[in-house]
């Protein structure tokens, strides 16, 4: 029978479970890097893992759930190591920006399934989420807080909206342009942003 979604948080504190589930991303992080998303079945990331179908089936309804399980896991990891100030001057280099971009390039088959147009809105979503919540973080120079919701900001919204839009795009093309190249392109954008925020300290 599928685990609900409750039953799934009750068992986070199962170090079976999370330890079979980081199998399983891991392993589907692996099969993506070789074919494409909609190529891969159950079956095969259940073989690669050395684990049963209906042990998978146990974590994850499909594939698709675990991509998106995948995503939000690297990108709460990700986000978490954002250090929680504001940005770094023109003159300093964009570490933050090329960390990002390195990331979505590194796993650019995975992110391009779930951020595309035949995606996880529920991706998405998160990464929307989290995203805007790094934002505001850097705007009032406090550390981020992985579990606390920012407060509705339209800079922080708008700036983690237009990043996400950029990202994808580059992503879509196939990334055309290096993640250093994308991080110098990118910051100027923002730090023309926070520059005319009137509603920013400093």
């Amino acid at each position: 029978m599928t685990t609900t979604t409750r039953d799934r948080g009750e068992e986070q504190a199962d170090p079976r479970v999370r330890r079979t589930q980081a199998a399983l991303r891991a392993t589907l992080i692996e099969l993506v890097q070789h074919r494409d998303l909609s190529r891969i079945s159950v079956a095969d990331v259940a073989e690669r893992a050395g684990i049963s179908r209906s042990t998978f089936y146990d974590h994850y309804r499909d594939v698709h759930e675990l991509a998106a399980s995948a995503c939000t896991v690297m990108i709460d990891e990700l986000i978490e190591a954002i250090p929680g100030r504001t940005p770094a001057p023109p003159d300093d280099p964009p570490d933050t920006l090329l960390t990002f971009f390195a990331h979505l390039a590194e796993h650019a088959s995975l992110y391009r399934s779930v951020l595309g147009p035949q995606g996880s809105a529920r991706v998405m979503d998160h990464v929307r989420h989290r995203a805007t919540a790094a934002v505001y973080a850097h705007r009032i120079g406090a550390v981020l807080d992985p579990s606390a919701d920012s407060p509705h900001d339209v800079p922080a919204a708008f700036t983690a909206g237009a990043l996400l839009s950029v990202a994808t795009d580059w992503l879509r093309r196939g990334c055309p342009c290096p993640p250093a190249e994308m991080a110098a392109r990118t910051l100027p954008l923002l730090l023309a942003l926070y520059r005319e925020d009137p509603g920013r300290d400093g």
